[in-house]
Order: C-alpha cells, then sequence, then structure tokens
C-alpha cells in the first residue's frame, strides 16, 4: 500500500493522544483507507521531558525544519499551542506545499485571517476540525453538511473548566472559588484559569464558529465577552427559582432585516427544559439552526487527550485523502470560496430579556421607585420576587425579571437606580436566552 507520512509539531496532551493513534492504530486505519499514514518526525523543544506517551526515540527532534518545508511529509499537524512559533511555522508549511491540521484556535481566532489567505494563495488547506468543541464534528458539519443552509443562529457551551465550574455551583451549592479550586485538583482546570473562566478560551472558539457560519472571521475585541468570576450561589439559587439553569453560552446570529452579525460570549439564564441547559461537566455542546434544516444539536467530550487527538485524526484522514490522485476539489478551509463582510451589533443595541438582583433597605415605597426608573427607561417588569433580610448585605434581596428590552436602556436605568438611596450595593445583571 502507498504511504502519506506525517509530521507532529508538539507532543504535549493532544499531542501525545495523536502520535499514540497514529503508531498503535496504524493497521486499522490503513485497513479503512486503503493506504497507510505513517508518523514520520515528531518535534519537542524538549527530547528529555517526561510525557503521556513516547513515540520511538529515532522519531523525535527538537528541530522544526526536519518537518515544515520537508517535501518527504506533506502533512503537518502543529499542537504546540500559543501564538509564535506556531504561527511563524504554518505559514512557512503552506508556504512549502504541506497541507496543515491544527487544534489552536487562539492563532486562528488571532491570525485566521492571514493563515487562511495564504493557504487559498498556495492552493492548500489549513484544517482545525479539534479547535473548537473537542471530538464533536461541528466544522465539518458547517462547512460541508449544511452548505446549503443560511445560519441563522449558532449557540455553544464551548469551555469544559467553566462548565464544570457552574455544573457544581448549580447541584453542589459551591461558591466560585470552592469549585474552582476542586476543578483545578481534579485536573479540569489549569494553575492559572483566566483564558477559561474570563471567557477568551470560548471567545476564540466562537469567533472560529461564526467564520464558519457566516463567511467572516470577527476579532475578539468586536464582540461582547465577559466570563463567570463574578456569579454567586445566590444568582444560581435564584435562576433555579424562575426555572432556568445558568450556563456560559456563545452565540452568533445574523439578522436579515438589517445585514449584521449580533455576536456575544456571556453567563446566560437557560430555560431549565432546554437541550443546552442539561449539558453538565466538562462537555460541550452546540446548537445550530438552519433555514432549512431546522435545529441540530451536537453533544460531547470537548477537550483530553484521546477526544480532541480523535479530531485531529480525522482532519488529518481528510488531508490525506486529497493528496490522492484524481481527489475531489478541496472544500475551502472556511467552507467559504468568497468571504462577506457582515458588520457586528454593538452589544448595546441587543435586545434580551434580563435577570436583576438588588439589596434594597426594606421599607416601603422601594419597589416603586425602582419600576418607575425601570418604566421610564421602557424596561417592563415580568416577575418579582422578594426575599427576607440579609444580614450579609444589610438589606433585602429583590430579584426582577424583565421582559425583552435594549440593553442600552437597561444599562442607563441601571445607573439610575444604583444611585437610589435605597440600594445598600450595585444591581447583578444576567442575560436571559430563551431562544434555545
Amino acid at each position: 500500500m502507498a504511504t502519506i507520512n506525517v509530521g507532529l509539531l508538539g507532543l504535549g496532551t493532544v499531542g501525545s493522544g495523536v502520535a499514540k493513534i497514529l503508531i498503535e492504530e496504524a493497521e486499522l486505519i490503513g485497513q479503512k483507507l486503503g493506504y497507510n499514514l505513517r508518523l514520520a518526525k515528531v518535534c519537542v523543544r524538549n527530547a528529555s521531558s517526561a510525557r503521556n506517551y513516547s513515540p520511538p526515540s529515532d522519531l523525535i527532534t527538537t528541530n522544526p525544519d526536519e518537518i515544515v518545508g520537508n517535501p518527504n511529509i506533506p502533512i503537518v499537524v502543529e499542537l504546540l499551542g500559543g501564538l509564535e512559533p506556531a504561527r511563524s511555522l504554518v505559514l512557512k508549511a503552506l508556504a512549502s506545499g504541506q497541507h496543515v491540521v491544527t487544534a489552536n484556535k487562539a492563532l486562528l481566532a488571532i491570525h485566521g485571517r492571514e493563515i487562511f489567505q495564504k493557504a487559498t494563495e498556495v492552493s492548500r488547506e489549513i484544517k482545525f476540525e479539534a479547535a473548537v468543541a473537542g471530538a464533536i464534528p461541528v466544522i465539518r458539519v458547517l462547512k460541508e453538511g449544511l452548505t446549503a443552509n443560511r445560519i441563522q443562529s449558532v449557540f455553544g457551551i464551548l469551555n469544559g473548566t467553566t462548565n464544570h465550574i457552574l455544573t457544581r455551583m448549580t447541584q453542589n451549592g459551591l461558591t466560585f472559588q470552592d469549585a474552582l479550586s476542586e476543578a483545578q485538583k481534579s485536573g479540569y482546570a489549569e494553575a492559572d484559569p483566566t483564558n477559561d473562566v474570563e471567557g477568551f478560551d470560548a471567545a476564540h472558539k466562537l469567533a472560529l464558529l461564526t467564520a464558519l457560519a457566516y463567511g467572516t472571521l470577527p476579532q475578539i475585541a468586536d464582540f461582547h465577552v465577559e466570563g463567570v468570576t463574578n456569579l454567586e450561589p445566590d444568582d444560581i439559587a435564584a435562576a433555579q427559582e424562575f426555572g432556568y439553569v445558568i450556563k456560559l453560552l456563545a452565540s452568533s446570529s445574523f439578522s436579515p432585516t438589517d445585514n449584521r452579525l449580533e455576536i456575544r460570549l456571556h453567563p446566560a439564564m437557560l430555560p431549565k427544559n432546554s437541550l443546552m441547559a442539561g449539558v453538565n461537566g466538562v462537555m460541550n455542546a452546540v446548537m445550530i439552526r438552519g433555514h432549512a434544516c431546522g435545529d441540530i444539536f451536537l453533544s460531547g467530550a470537548g477537550a483530553g487527550m484521546m477526544p480532541t487527538a480523535s479530531a485531529v485524526m480525522g482532519d488529518i484522514i481528510e488531508a490525506s485523502r486529497d493528496l490522492l490522485p484524481g481527489a475531489a476539489p478541496q472544500v475551502p478551509s472556511l467552507g467559504w470560496k468568497t468571504l462577506q463582510s457582515w458588520s457586528i451589533k454593538p452589544q448595546a443595541e441587543a435586545r434580551l430579556s434580563y435577570f436583576l438582583r438588588l439589596t434594597v433597605v426594606d421599607k416601603p415605597g422601594v419597589l416603586s421607585a425602582i419600576s418607575g426608573v425601570l418604566g421610564r427607561h421602557n424596561i417592563s417588569i415580568a416577575q418579582v420576587i422578594q426575599k427576607g433580610f440579609d444580614p450579609n448585605r444589610n438589606g433585602v434581596t429583590l430579584i426582577i425579571l424583565t421582559h425583552e428590552a435594549i440593553e442600552k436602556d437597561l444599562l442607563a436605568a441601571l445607573a439610575e437606580t444604583d444611585k437610589l438611596d435605597a440600594l445598600t450595593g450595585p444591581t447583578r445583571l444576567i442575560r436571559v436566552e430563551n431562544q434555545i
């Protein structure tokens, strides 16, 4: 049988999984494909480091030039992480005529315009299934399975660390800090969890999903990104009382009326009976709404050595097929032959329902004063719950669920209510998503 060589940059958690599959499952893969995939070289920063899986020593190098630009290695797998030297090596590989497979969502979200353009110029591919939602084949679904659809919206739970933390807070009443500490001890969170808990990891993935759905690659600075660090057990409990569950929700939608995208990543209250609300632990999920297909819901392992390696292997196999004589024309890396230039709606213009938690002094007229301010700013109240006196906050808790309103109107109203003498602290705000 013919053999296609693969070069691997990086032998961390995911790289170890890819090397393990390529070596240990070579016979199975060959039986399925009718040709062999061979791990020809692995580049590492330190050849003596301990690893989850160790390939034969003769495959190891510390020189990326033994892989990148090597005419005998047509497929380069970049699993180094970070922006450099990953960016330079990916561009060099493409310019050398090599297909590239990567799981590096930050690299593509930040430098994707340059990288995808280079791939187009040299008629090579950049494949990145593992960059979004781990083992869930959402990129292939958007690129190929739903090509004939006008995508109306994409919703996702895209970060397993934050989903695990919110699940523990919901099911066990833990504080954010306790849930985070537990996740770190269990290996579900990094020692420095900033990238996950502040929403940056999920935002990179959301940018890539937006590119696939609508053919334009937004910068993270272009849309609202908010993490989960400020959530409190009282927020979780109050959401449950209203019939909701709080998740870190990524959303991207297109408005045909004004030809603008609405992109946001923030904690959101979801109806308990929604499929997305039932995604717990470190699992990820994506819901795609198309004009012809309706709603498609995908859920599975969003991270981990072998689930992510499985997604990388799918891309390697797809790239290898493109190298065969008589192969079908390549699908563009983002699924679009011509990229679009949609503008992005400012978050201030978003129209949503809102959950408000206020701490107020216990005296007559307080609710009337607050509702009066909200009313003047076109905010209609759907439900109100008043709790008993909370000595820790020196007041009673007032929980308000609004009807849909323009966010800038709500923020203007809160700027006014927070100045009222009746409030003993700033208002807590969580957006409500009833569309999934």
